[in-house]
């Protein structure tokens, strides 16, 4: 690739609040890396972006924009790749919805998102949003598996600084309820493929009537690679809906879901679509047909539902029906209860991974619609993973909340390379037409997996190479010899998937005389087990699957830290290369929207300043710049000096925010490479840009908080423009030369 489309560092251009930070902080990062003669680019993976990249037959040529995603998805296949990725959202559909409508606004023609498209053209058009939908960006850069833990700093000061836990009581009556049959866990089929049996599959329906419809063809399968197949009764999924809303009124809780509609972009807002239609059973029963003739669709949830009913004639009738549901089913787990917003209203707002544990840390309770917290029902439909939630709220009832102040850590290494498991299942899923017969049929004719189905059930297949599952176990040894710690592998020899898995992972620890130092737990026992462990103060690797991966490197980080957008994530490309992720996005959209009304951004940039360091130390290493090195040491005494000096943001307009936040990892990190004996050039040039940073400090922070406290208009919430964003979030003309004059070399 050419120099100059591929720079030394590459930073992702994201969403919302992490964005938003970065049009404070790159700037900084830019200057001080040009002095090392390192490249810093940027690479445009937002929701926004994409949309357009798209769809660029309407566009004006300032309007356009390359396909930026593709590109680095070819960089992650190089030995020298180095990209720093921020969180970006995984959008569901009112949030693909509201984008479209932000650009159209800003006069982008683009074509409007078709929720049952007709013709030929529109399907062409609703088959390319659907590649913008969900987990679009993560399987494409993912090409090798993960390393997440906590940093050194990060913990030591989240001990000495401990966060507020709720209390836990043991007659808490906040539960966990799961499907017991006919799910994904209990439907699944898994082999590894022999040689005979690789080459180009397809994905068909047998019909009652003998008719064959292809689901999916052109399917590469791999010798060697583990194949799943399964299904979800949407019968057995409605009964169990029902049935959840019964026991949650009669046990006088909070009725709450939990499913990651982002990430599983088809399988879960669909399941999420079977909860409002349980909750609103009778509207739906009674206005089945107005509300399908307005388009009215369960699956993007009440609030679009609200909103789109207004186009019917019987429309106060309607309402007048669903405020009756809402009288007789149980009261809601609430998103927002001042504005009235449930967890039933749109599926992106209550992702499993972020909302439980949330509430597990805040000793079981949730918001309910009167304001208050309260115990709750956790809906987790699909069994799979729910003993993880079930196991951890029945541990805290037996012993308390975890005291953070002496808790030990849980690191992860997780199988995620090339599509691993269900987050590649995307292509691969499909809510089924027509009764019939799933078949998974092979090149060489061979049926590889079948299932009977009936119509409205969902199907899914994933695949997991044998290269990375080799890789993962190689990461998951390094890792477990580096600390030295207990290591378990969070696999269910019970489960066809996991039961395919061990039979690598075996062999290849006995192969490394390892056997004795890793443990193989189905997740209830590994939960209970980790749980233990980090309660005495000490350390557990979790080694686990894909979506395990995803919801652990959240669950513990919240309950040891406080948050999960601190951890350092570091990805070791399978061509060589690094991708370092900068923790979770969760809670971007208050921040964005704090930030318009005060101009308060609280978003912490920790997880970049972890990720930059590790970054420039890898860079040093392949590329033999020992500057880089120098910088990369330097911004870990920065980061340790935000922690130090509790110099990351307050959440309230009256405190420090993010671009505080950034003055003083700038104050820090030139003082560290003044001060440094390794590279005397640097040292010299870096000592009057730390000098004149302290020197001004009073009249930059000034600078950052005369315009707090009131609205700020970034031009845009997915689409913003680039000249407001830095006129907010670069407010101090002081601090932008002197940062400008460090990129300069004497």
């Amino acid at each position: 690739m050419p120099a100059e489309t591929h720079p030394d560092i590459i930073f992702t251009k994201v969403d919302e609040a992490p964005q938003l930070a970065s049009a404070s902080l790159l700037p900084i990062v830019k200057s001080f890396a040009a002095v090392a003669n390192v490249k810093v680019g940027v690479r445009d993976i937002s929701l926004a972006g994409r949309i357009i990249a798209a769809f660029p037959e309407n566009l004006t040529d300032a309007q356009h924009k390359n396909d930026d995603l593709a590109f680095l998805g070819e960089v992650v296949k190089t030995a020298d790749a180095n990209i720093i990725k921020l969180p970006n959202i995984s959008a569901s559909v009112p949030q693909l919805v509201a984008a479209l409508k932000e650009l159209h606004s800003q006069g982008y023609d683009i074509p409007k998102y078709q929720e049952n498209p007709l013709t030929k053209s529109e399907k062409d058009i609703r088959s390319r949003f659907d590649t913008l939908k969900g987990s679009a960006v993560n399987p494409v850069l993912r090409e090798g598996n993960s390393d997440r833990r906590a940093a050194t700093a990060v913990k030591n000061y989240s001990m000495a600084n401990p966060h507020t836990m709720g209390l836990w009581e043991a007659d808490s009556r906040t539960y966990v309820s799961t499907m017991s049959k006919d799910d994904f866990f209990t439907n699944e089929k898994s082999a590894t493929l022999r040689a005979n049996q690789a080459g180009i599959a397809h994905i068909e329906l047998l019909g009652k009537d003998s008719s064959v419809r292809v689901l999916k063809s052109d399917i590469e399968y791999h010798a060697g690679s583990v194949v799943d197949a399964t299904f979800m009764s949407a019968k057995a999924l409605s009964e169990f809906l029902s049935a959840q809303l019964t026991d949650t009124k009669k046990n006088g809780v909070l009725f709450s879901i939990h499913l990651k509609a982002t990430m599983m972009k088809v399988s879960d807002p669909i399941i999420f679509g079977h909860a409002v239609k349980a909750y609103l059973s009778n509207v739906f029963e009674k206005y089945g047909q107005e509300l399908a003739e307005v388009g009215a669709n369960a699956n993007s949830g009440m609030g679009a539902l609200i909103s789109t009913i207004k186009g019917s004639s019987k429309s106060s009738k309607i309402l007048a029906a669903i405020n009756e549901a809402t009288d007789a089913n149980p009261p809601l787990y609430m998103v927002n209860s001042d504005k009235g917003i449930t967890n039933l209203h749109v599926p992106s707002d209550v992702i499993i991974d972020a909302s439980l544990p949330a509430l597990i840390r805040a000793g079981g309770k949730a918001w309910g619609p009167d304001g208050n917290e309260s115990d709750t029902n956790c809906v987790i439909p699909d069994s799979s993973y729910a003993p993880v939630y079930d196991e951890s709220i029945k541990y805290f009832k037996e012993n308390g909340a975890l005291d953070p102040t002496k808790s030990g850590t849980v690191q992860n290494v997780g199988l995620m390379a090339q599509k691993a498991e269900e987050y590649g299942s995307h292509p691969t899923t499909f809510e089924i037409p027509a009764d019939g017969k799933v078949r998974i049929v092979l090149e060489n004719g061979e049926i590889l997996h079948e299932h009977n189905v009936e119509k409205g059930d969902i199907w899914r297949s994933a695949s997991t190479r044998q290269a990375p599952i080799n890789d993962w176990v190689q990461l998951a040894l390094e890792r477990q010899s580096n600390e030295n710690c207990q290591a378990i592998f969070w696999l269910d020899e019970t489960r066809p998937h996991d039961a395919e898995l061990i039979k690598y992972v075996k062999p290849i620890l006995e192969e490394a005389n390892a056997t004795d130092k890793f443990q193989i737990l189905n997740p209830r026992q590994a939960t209970r087990l980790s749980l233990e462990t980090i309660s005495k103060g000490e350390m557990s690797i979790a080694v686990t699957g894909n979506v395990l991966r995803d919801y652990l490197t959240d669950l513990f980080p919240i309950l040891e830290l406080g948050t999960s957008a601190k951890m350092l994530s570091i990805v070791k490309l399978m061509d060589g290369g690094g991708l370092f992720e900068t923790g979770a996005g969760g809670s971007a959209p208050k921040h964005v929207q704090q930030l318009m009304d005060e101009n308060h951004l609280r978003w912490d940039s920790l997880g970049e300043f972890c990720a930059l360091g590790e970054s420039l130390k890898y860079l040093a290493t392949v590329k033999n710049n020992k500057k880089a090195k120098v910088l990369g040491e330097a911004v870990d005494q920065a980061t340790q000096g935000i922690l130090d000096q509790n110099r990351s943001p307050g959440r309230k307009v009256s405190q420090p925010d993010n671009r505080t936040s950034h003055f003083y990892f700038a104050l820090y990190w030139a003082k560290a490479l003044a001060t440094q004996s390794d590279d005397l050039e640097l040292a010299g040039h870096f000592e009057p840009i730390a000098k004149a940073l302290s020197e001004n400090e009073n009249t930059i922070l000034e600078d950052f908080s005369s315009p707090k406290g009131k609205p700020a208009d970034t031009g845009g919430y997915f689409h913003n423009d680039d000249q407001k964003t830095e006129k907010i979030m670069r407010p101090s003309n002081v601090f932008n030369k002197i940062i400008k004059l460090a990129s300069e070399l004497k």
